[in-house]
C-alpha cells in the first residue's frame, strides 16, 4: 500500500488569509483599490529583499537590500509598473501629497 498524499492534487492555490492567495514565491499577494484603480500587492520578507536597493515612491527615500517593503503595481500593469515601498509609507498613501518635495542636496534617483 501506498502512503497518504497529504498534498491537495492540482485545483487553485491554496489560501490562508482572508483575500491573500499564495503565490510560487511562498509570498502572499493581495488587491486593493487606490486612485481609482484595483493595485496588486504582495509583501516582500527582507531575506527575499537581498541584493537591490530600490527609492520608495511615497517618501522617495532608498530602502536598504534585506529590509521588508510592499511590492505593488496596477492590477493590469506590466513588470516596469511595480513600484517598491515601505510598508508605512504604503499604508500612509492616502494621507501624503501627491507631490513629493526633494531637498536641494537630495540625490536624484
Amino acid at each position: 500500500m501506498s502512503p497518504r498524499r497529504n498534498r491537495p492534487r492540482g485545483g487553485e492555490p491554496p489560501t490562508d488569509h482572508a483575500g491573500e492567495a499564495s503565490d510560487r514565491y511562498g509570498g502572499f499577494q493581495r488587491t486593493e483599490s487606490w486612485q481609482g484603480e484595483e493595485w496588486a500587492v504582495r509583501n516582500v520578507a527582507g531575506a527575499s529583499a537581498a541584493g537591490k536597493r530600490y527609492r520608495c515612491p511615497g517618501c522617495d527615500q532608498e530602502i536598504p537590500s534585506g529590509v521588508p517593503h510592499v511590492v505593488a503595481w496596477p492590477e493590469y500593469g506590466g513588470v516596469d509598473d511595480r513600484r517598491h515601498w515601505h510598508k508605512a509609507c504604503w499604508n500612509a498613501k492616502d494621507r501624503r501629497t501627491s507631490r513629493v518635495q526633494r531637498s536641494r542636496n537630495a540625490p536624484k534617483f
